[in-house]
């Protein structure tokens, strides 16, 4: 499988600056259905500066029994991102997840500009796609088979 990121990655990214209140990141989510923000420079907003996550909403504030409405995004962010860019091979991708241990990957251009995310769901839904292609060429070999044999 030689497919890029840039081919199925998704490019419509849900952003945030630093000061927006937790809160507010929640709500976001909730109303985007998507378990992570990524959080942009203020003055530049294409580039990315950190990514906040559902799990750090729980992890960071609700566990700890602090107001989400006092804390903001760049409170709770991760800083240390881990990039990839348009034309990484979804297979490197998949490494660089394992060797980082996340569940989403950033993607930026030579420029550091956000282009996309890519989410452990979207590298699942590929090899999934490339599995029933897979299922379906060997049940086409068989019939063919059956039928050159017949």
């Amino acid at each position: 499988m030689a497919t890029q990121l840039k081919d199925f990655a998704t490019s419509v990214v849900a952003v945030v600056e630093p000061e927006t209140p937790a809160l507010v990141v929640a709500q976001l989510m909730r109303k985007h259905h998507i378990g992570a923000l990524v959080v942009v420079e203020a003055q530049e907003k294409s580039r990315p500066v950190g990514i906040v996550t559902d799990r750090d909403l729980v992890l960071e504030l609700m566990a700890e029994g602090l107001d989400p409405a006092v804390f903001t995004a760049g409170d709770i962010m991760t800083v240390d991102l881990v990039l990839a860019i348009p034309d990484m091979d979804a297979m490197e991708a998949v490494q660089l997840m394992k060797t980082h241990r996340l569940r989403r990957l950033v993607i930026v251009d030579d420029a550091g500009r956000l282009m996309g995310i890519v989410t452990m769901e979207d590298i699942l839904e590929l090899l999934t796609r490339e599995l029933a292609d897979l299922t379906a060429g060997l049940a086409g070999a068989r019939d063919r088979e059956v039928t050159e044999r017949t």
